[in-house]
């Protein structure tokens, strides 16, 4: 399932005095399977470009068509879209509304009118998914689950529609550290496991370079960067220009290089930074 966004421009109070252009003539492919981390400053256009993924926004200008349907065709079905394109917001709470986890995480499939068998079987797999326990979690007040707990019922809520792309909206923002290696780990496992394409919005440096393949960076609303994750990273002074802050682990290993360690420029998680500290030890590329 393909995502192709041509000429997409939007803004906010549009043909009013507080008109606001947000995005500025945007292209872009995502292919079906990719793991893609979607980044930018503060108030970039990132979020609002997403959301025209799965018709949350109809293109102003230019046109979004996923899985070869215009998602500004009246004709077409959106409805089915959403269900095919599901998007997790950042704060679990606009997300979650019914009384129980049970009855939330089958809110989708009831309303795609399956047999109670079936929603059944998707509840308790989507579940599993993401590490919710259904004996025990099937029944509890949605309210009071911890805030990791929350995202991931969120989460299935979503895959519990069968959905081939999955947006992921900043959904680490607030939690704990286990709370976030939880999620991270869910993530993780949904793209190694069911192969479906991500879209992985994150204000984290650190974790788009752990688990995105592919980033494209959003600047004023126009695309700044579109490559593979070690290249962007790459552009490491250009980045930083834009706002954007480095993966703490580039932070540190480009320290330790003006220490004098022979490194690598482009270091993008832990197990790299000691492959590489190791190796400039033992081959003695270490300056004093």
């Amino acid at each position: 399932m393909q995502i192709e966004v041509t000429g997409l421009s939007h803004s906010y109070k549009k043909d009013t005095p507080f008109e606001k252009k947000v995005l500025h003539n945007l292209s872009l492919c995502i292919n079906e399977g990719e793991f893609v981390g979607l980044i930018g400053p503060t108030q970039s256009g990132k979020t609002t470009l997403a959301q025209h993924f799965n018709a949350l926004f109809i293109p102003q200008e230019g046109s979004v068509i996923v899985n070869g349907r215009d998602t500004a065709d009246r004709k077409a079905d959106l409805i089915k879209l959403r269900y095919e394109v599901g998007y997790v917001f950042q704060n679990s709470d606009y997300q979650l509304f019914a009384p129980t986890v049970g009855e939330d995480i089958a809110f989708g499939p009831n309303n795609q009118n399956l047999p109670v068998a079936v929603v059944e079987d998707r509840v308790r797999q989507a579940m599993s998914q993401v590490g919710l326990d259904f004996d025990s979690i099937y029944r509890r007040d949605i309210f009071a689950l911890s805030g990791g707990q929350k995202r991931r019922v969120a989460i299935a809520g979503v895959l519990a529609c069968k959905p081939k792309i999955l947006i992921l909206d900043d959904v680490t923002a607030g939690l704990d550290p286990r709370g976030r290696e939880e999620i991270l780990g869910v993530i993780r496992k949904l793209h190694a496991e069911e192969k479906i394409t991500i879209i992985f919005i994150s204000n984290s440096m650190d974790e788009i370079a752990e688990l995105a393949e592919r980033i494209i960076v959003v600047d004023r609303g126009k695309i700044a960067f579109d490559g593979q994750t070690r290249t962007v990273f790459e552009q490491a002074d250009r980045l930083c220009a834009i706002g954007l802050e480095l993966p703490e682990i580039m932070t540190i290993t480009n320290h330790l290089r003006k220490c004098g360690y022979h490194l690598p420029e482009t270091v993008l998680n832990m197990e790299e930074a000691l492959q590489a500290i190791a190796s400039s030890l033992q081959d003695g590329q270490v300056n004093d």
